[in-house]
């Protein structure tokens, strides 16, 4: 049986399932246990036994009204700590850790119905930090040799012991990042003082019959390149017979397709032996069920997709992706996190739309594999998600790993964990679309014992996607073969003209070749709005007061990355000594609006080189704290200089200029957009003088890069700083993509053989300090529409004209609303623009409870315009 689907993919609706008073009532059913009493063992003790049985006493403990959190995150959900106040400059640093040196409880009763023939056959865990002793009416379920591991998943039945009042406890043991399989964060920020300890996923009951069915698998086949082709669709599953007697069971299948109204069923019948198990493939289910004797013992659901992903190792031995039978360049950034694993629906929609905002087509997990929410959301909004194991701690205690403080390397019971870990990850993520494959190392390849463990669980998980022995080319474990990615750096900054300069490859290091795992230049500074809400006054003047001081709010204070003193010195050089913070903050936004839009846009213009740039992983997109570098978007979700210059470096159809080269590439990322395009090229002087003039016509091939244009005669009368302006329009006069550059007379120097693994020494900087003495500009912002006080949502069009003879450098617009708070999460179609003389641009932009819309740049007035007309 085929089913025929035109999409690219397809979606299966999956219920949910509330609790009632009991918390199930029916087969299949599975309640998340929604709350939770935590306390310090040194205040009520260590005694299971007796905290898990009914009726304990608990009004001192503390309430948390979540299904899962750590002990830092659930002490913040209950009021003990305010999270303004501890990432308040180094609050933290500050902050009493002792009271998490001894295992906490965390505690639930609850009410379930239990009769002859029902079955809770499973309590399930899906994550506890880092390991756990559990017991359930006075008894203990498991403890914490078989419960440990951040990643592990255990089932329990807890038929015989179950009640009508329950009650269930879980002590929690201190997490060491060195000797447990934690969610650490290496040098990414200090570390949490709970070390991450906790619940942090769902704690989940089953109820069901004599059967139970473990999780949907779900495999898929279809013709390459996928268009308008039939798909072949198994869903498989564990039919487990709970009882001391044979089993006769009936299979029902369903599937349906979202806003479709055919559906398609499948009836099988099984006869599964006393104490035993059967694998069932059925084809095409969204739901099964099984049934005995007419009566419903257990039922699945689950959410998947049509979608093909492969990878192969190219002439250059450099891994290049293949979604649906397409090459797929790989556009993204390394997600983090939140520092105390709280995880938010809505915020990370919003990350989620930022990334897509930002042309990315991808997301990286270091480790962070984080909850089944995460890829249904992807899912929804077709973005791409790289999961893997983190560095750094025991993940990677590897004999070959020297770089690790700590080395405990691993014994037979972490090999027994890390293989759980890895089945219950694969199993959670195998169905969805958004997959792209799996990483099981990152900075080290795991050891052939490892890896074979990893690859086998894959397998029985019937994983389809690639596994790829790390994120670097390190090395390799035997039955998975060189990795093909580079993890190379640059994790601080570089100039734009470093990400063209590609040959010699082996010397070129994080350069626009091959596919580079986790890169950048180290920028995201965030803008004032931001910076006063997690830094003092004193904080403030350091960061231009004091270049090289070590500042709390980057990385940890023995990492590399602790100060700012390979930014600043760029800065400084290229940009001249701030006179103020506000105008360190302005050189800054500049300084990082060009760091990510040259490397963006070098992968981009490099995607059909000789050896081709097969993919990017910027470093990173977010924090899991307020912090000063690393980001696309701040931690409060406000857009800024990194993020509209990766923006602009990432467009879909793009015209970008080659510092190195002097060559203008066009790009195409589409599948399907041709056609004829033109290219105007302007170059102006800093007095809004034409330099050189020129348009041309081309004809784009999707999924394409090509040099189209040579302007180095162009540039050869520069002495000064200029401006070159690129645009690309259609057949239509449509504006595609608009473009600004300020260029100096020279490049960056770059000292390549004195690189480290880090960052590339640059011996002579280019010189931009003349922008200093720009000519003012006069510039008016006015809105196309008013908005009505009752509708403060939607997107409104912002026009703004540069009413004079010379550049308008870098403006700046922010959303605020009537109290003059940031608009967040905002998306804006362009922004930190610069325009021509007399030129007049229209920008969009949507955000909720807008008021006003701010205007800064470097040679205009600072202005504010309402909205309310």
């Amino acid at each position: 049986m085929y089913l025929r689907e035109s999409l690219l993919g397809f979606c299966l609706s999956i219920s949910t399932f509330a609790a009632a008073a009991a918390l199930l009532s029916e087969p299949g059913e599975v309640a998340v246990i929604p709350s939770w009493d935590i306390q310090s063992t040194e205040r009520v003790g260590t005694d299971l036994a007796v905290l898990s049985r009914p009726g304990v006493d608990t009004k001192t403990w503390h309430e948390i009204d979540s299904p899962r959190c750590t002990l830092m995150g659930c002490l913040i959900q209950a009021g003990v700590y305010r999270e303004s106040g501890l990432f308040f400059s180094n609050a933290l640093q500050k902050f009493n850790s002792s009271q998490f040196k001894v295992p906490w409880v965390y505690r639930k009763e609850f009410t379930l119905d239990p009769s002859p023939g029902k079955r809770y056959f499973h309590l399930q865990t899906h994550g506890i930090t880092s390991s756990a002793d559990i017991f359930v009416n006075g008894q203990e379920t498991v403890n914490r040799k078989s419960q440990a591991g951040s990643y592990v998943g255990n089932t329990f039945d807890i038929t015989r012991i179950a009640n009508k009042t329950n009650a269930l406890a879980i002590k929690v043991y201190p997490t060491d990042y060195n000797y447990d399989f934690g969610l650490g964060f290496v040098d990414w920020n200090p570390y949490p003082p709970d070390n991450g300890t906790g619940v942090w996923r769902n704690v989940e009951i089953k109820q069901t019959g004599p059967v139970a069915l473990d999780p949907l698998r779900v495999t898929t086949q279809a013709s390459l390149p996928i268009g308008h082709s039939s798909a072949l669709v198994n869903l498989k599953t564990t039919a487990r017979n709970l009882e001391d007697r044979e089993a006769t069971v009936e299979l029902t299948g369903t599937i349906s397709l979202e806003g479709a109204s055919e559906t398609y069923e499948l009836n099988q019948t099984i006869k599964i032996p006393p104490w035993d198990l059967s694998r069932c493939q059925p084809l095409y289910a969204g739901q099964l069920s099984a049934s005995i004797d007419g009566s419903i013992s257990d039922k699945i659901e689950r959410t998947f997709g049509v979608r093909q992903v492969t990878a192969e190792l190219n002439a250059n031995n450099d891994t290049i992706f293949f979604v649906n039978g397409y090459p797929f360049q790989v556009v993204g950034a390394g997600y983090s996190a939140d520092m105390f694993l709280r995880w938010d629906n809505a915020k990370f929609t919003a990350q989620a739309k930022l990334m897509l905002d930002l042309g990315h087509n991808t997301v990286r997990l270091e480790g962070k594999n984080e909850h089944p929410e995460l890829y249904e959301i992807t899912d929804r909004l077709g973005l791409m998600v790289l999961p893997g194991w983190e560095c750094c701690d025991k993940w990677e205690a590897w004999a070959y790993n020297e770089d690790l403080a700590v080395k405990s390397e691993w014994t037979e019971v972490d090999y027994t964990i890390a293989n759980r870990s890895m089945y219950h990850e694969a199993i959670m993520q195998q169905s969805h679309p958004s997959v792209l494959g799996y990483l099981v190392g990152s900075d080290y390849w795991p050891d052939d014992k490892a890896a074979r463990a990893y690859y086998n669980s894959l397998k029985a998980a019937d994983w389809q996607m690639p596994i790829i022995a790390s994120a670097s080319e390190r090395g390799y474990p035997d039955i998975l073969g060189p990795s093909g990615l580079k993890m190379v750096g640059p994790y601080d900054w570089v100039p734009p003209n470093y990400w063209y300069d590609v040959e010699p490859s082996e010397d070129r290091l994080g350069a626009a070749y091959g596919f580079g795992s986790e890169l950048g230049a180290g920028v995201g500074t965030p803008e004032i709005s931001s910076l006063k809400k997690f830094l003092s006054e004193a904080d403030l003047d350091d960061l231009w007061k004091r270049p090289n001081k070590g500042l709390y709010h980057m990385s940890t204070s023995v990492s590399s990355f602790y100060d700012r003193k390979i930014y600043n010195a760029a800065l400084w050089k290229r940009y001249g000594a701030p006179t103020s913070l506000e105008d360190y903050l302005l050189k800054a936004q500049i300084q990082d609006y060009e760091a990510t839009k040259s490397q963006f846009e070098a992968f981009a213009s490099l995607w059909n080189a000789d050896r081709p740039a097969t993919g990017l992983i910027y470093w990173m997109l977010n924090n899991a704290w307020p912090s000063l570098h690393w980001n696309l978007f701040d931690y409060y979700l406000h857009p800024a200089g990194s993020y509209f210059g990766a923006k602009a470096g990432a467009r879909i159809e793009h015209v970008a200029y080659d510092y190195l080269g002097k060559l203008v590439y066009l790009i195409n990322r589409s599948l399907d957009r041709k056609g004829s395009r033109t290219v105007t090229v302007d170059i102006i002087d800093k007095n809004g003088k034409t330099i050189h003039n020129s348009q041309e016509s081309f004809d784009t091939v999707p999924n394409n890069s090509t040099d189209i244009i040579d302007l180095t005669e162009a540039l050869k009368p520069v002495t000064d700083v200029v401006f070159l302006r690129l645009v690309l329009s259609d057949d239509k006069n449509a504006t595609l993509s608009r473009n600004v550059y300020w260029l100096a007379n020279t490049i960056d120097t770059l000292d390549w053989e004195n690189s480290d693994w880090f960052f590339t020494p640059v011996t002579k900087y280019a010189n931009y300090t003349s922008l200093n003495s720009l000519q003012p500009a006069e510039v008016s912002v006015t809105t196309t529409a008013t908005l009505k006080r009752d509708q403060e949502a939607g997107k409104l069009g912002v026009v703004l004209e540069n009413h004079s003879s010379v550049p308008a450098f870098f403006i700046r617009l922010n959303l605020v609303n009537a109290d003059g708070e940031d608009v967040l999460p905002v998306f804006w179609s362009d922004n930190y623009v610069t325009l021509w003389p007399h030129e007049k641009l229209e920008l969009q932009v949507e955000g909720e409870g807008a008021a006003f819309v701010q205007v800064t740049g470097k040679n205009i007035q600072k202005a504010q315009i309402s909205l309310y007309g």
